[in-house]
């Protein structure tokens, strides 16, 4: 028989956390600006990261031993010590980036108990927010080796089916060598194999700045230098379920990066593919679909979350008080995604025309910001420019990441509240709220900086932006708002 008596335990060791009069190490956080103190006994038994640390610190003239750990916040660093010391964190109003930032820094401790739990909760309840922050965490995670598994799989699973997600996101060549591994082995993977050699050979020219740009320009030592930075992807190419031209037109110009048999095996298995060869041949990829989810699907947004889904809605209905997850009376269905669709402003008009009720979102390029504006009419892409006139349509932020609070902007000048452009206009122009536009001179809204927001509310109440410079953007989505049957 056993009597526990953690609680008492615990309160008498936050109590130990809290005396100042026994210390003996001083942890410094935040550039030094903030400090800590800290008992080496009880630091060394609960982190072996601080064992380590201890170890190799000398003690300053008064016997107190100093670790600095200068890009850690006070804030997150206090949590932190309250888990070791006293085994319980609070996190009831805490914001999900906090979370997830606080299971970075247990698991750079070493803290594995609470990083594996904070995983954990992330997957099982914030789902929606990694989702809408999925680039971010993505490459964040996989820069560390064999940590976060669970989120690791949670994001590979969402990748095998939107694979665009990752390959053509601008920081597709940054990826690091065992996330771009852990993609290109999946047997589940929807896209053509083909195009993950493509994207492959893109990876590793990248990871090399000295290979010349025109391939008949290579010499031996620069292939010799290709295949070593891509001898741990070669493997997992399924080679034997190319085509013919595929193999002609794509494999054999690099044939020089592959070991001389399994060239060999490649080339007989086109001419005679009943022998047997000496390679290993992978079976092809289950491919569901031969392309992305058709914009008649239903999905959800990458952008936002279900509360932001929310908050929209209750601006939709004019309502005092906010709906909840609960009661939200509308479905967000999915319409347009640039990284699905494309990015040229005449997409836009192609796909939205005679859509009404629409919601755009738009993720800003280098900030936190998430902006855009609802049209409860319909879309036109036959017009020669015209204004469409409307008292209900809105721009707006939404808080996320580093923006603090949501602004919503409603028009104040009905008759210049939405604006179909011409034909001659839509190469180059997006959707036209009054005071905010979509605008692209490359004729993708990822490539230049001409979507604007105006610094002071003309058309409508007030800006929805800090900023009057004008911005590219990630991505944008394009949702219809549906109410739902009982």
């Amino acid at each position: 028989m056993s009597l526990n008596f953690f609680d008492k335990l615990s309160q008498n060791l936050i109590e130990l956390l809290n005396d100042k009069e026994e210390y003996n190490v001083i942890i410094e956080v935040e550039n030094k600006e903030k400090s800590f103190t800290a008992h080496s006994n009880v630091l060394k038994f609960r982190s072996s990261y601080f064992r380590r640390e201890l170890e190799n610190i000398q003690p300053n003239e008064n016997n107190i031993k100093i670790i600095i750990k200068s890009s850690i916040s006070a804030q997150i660093f206090n949590v932190i010590l309250q888990y070791i010391y006293g085994g319980i964190i609070d996190l009831k109003n805490c914001e999900t980036r906090f979370i997830y930032d606080l299971m970075l820094a247990a698991d750079e401790f070493e803290l594995d108990e609470l990083s594996n739990k904070l995983e954990t909760l992330l997957i099982e309840t914030k789902g929606s927010w990694l989702r809408t922050h999925f680039s971010f965490i993505y490459h964040s995670i996989f820069n560390r080796h064999d940590d976060f598994k669970k989120l690791k799989n949670f994001c590979n699973d969402i990748v095998v089916k939107y694979p665009n997600l990752i390959f053509d996101s601008n920081d597709f060549t940054s990826l690091k060598e065992s996330a771009l591994i852990s993609l290109i082995k999946r047997n589940d993977l929807q896209i053509e194999e083909i195009k993950i050699w493509d994207y492959v050979i893109k990876w590793g020219i990248a990871q090399t700045s000295t290979l010349p740009t025109n391939l008949d320009d290579w010499t031996k030592e620069n292939f010799l230098t290709l295949k070593t930075t891509l001898q741990q992807c070669l493997p997992h190419i399924r080679y034997f379920h190319l085509s013919g031209i595929e193999v002609l037109d794509k494999i054999k110009p690099y044939k020089r990066i592959l070991d001389k048999q399994l060239w060999n095996d490649i080339d007989q298995h086109l001419i005679a593919p009943e022998r047997p060869v000496k390679a290993t041949i992978l079976p092809p990829r289950s491919v569901l679909v031969t392309e992305l989810p058709t914009r008649a699907d239903k999905s959800f947004s990458t952008i936002i979350s279900e509360e932001h889904a929310a908050e929209i809605s209750t601006c939709i209905d004019r309502k005092i008080a906010a709906y909840t997850l609960t009661n939200i009376p509308y479905e967000f269905e999915l319409i347009l995604r640039g990284t699905r669709d494309g990015f040229a402003p005449q997409t836009f008009w192609n796909i939205c025309h005679g859509h009404a009720r629409t919601v755009i979102l738009v993720k800003v390029k280098g900030t936190d910001e998430i902006i855009g504006g609802y049209n409860p009419l319909a879309w036109d892409k036959d017009t020669d420019g015209k204004w469409m006139e409307t008292k209900d349509s809105f721009i707006f932020s939404v808080k996320n990441g580093n923006i603090e609070n949501s602004i919503l902007s409603r028009v104040n000048q009905p008759k210049y509240a939405v604006l179909n452009r011409s034909k001659n206009d839509q190469i180059q122009m997006g959707p036209h709220f009054g005071d905010f536009w979509m605008h692209s001179e490359k004729s993708d809204f990822t490539l230049d900086n001409y979507c604007y927001c105006r610094s002071i509310g003309i058309y409508y109440e007030k800006p929805i932006r800090s900023s009057s410079e004008r911005f590219s953007i990630i991505n944008y989505e394009v949702f219809k708002i549906v109410r739902k049957t009982i």
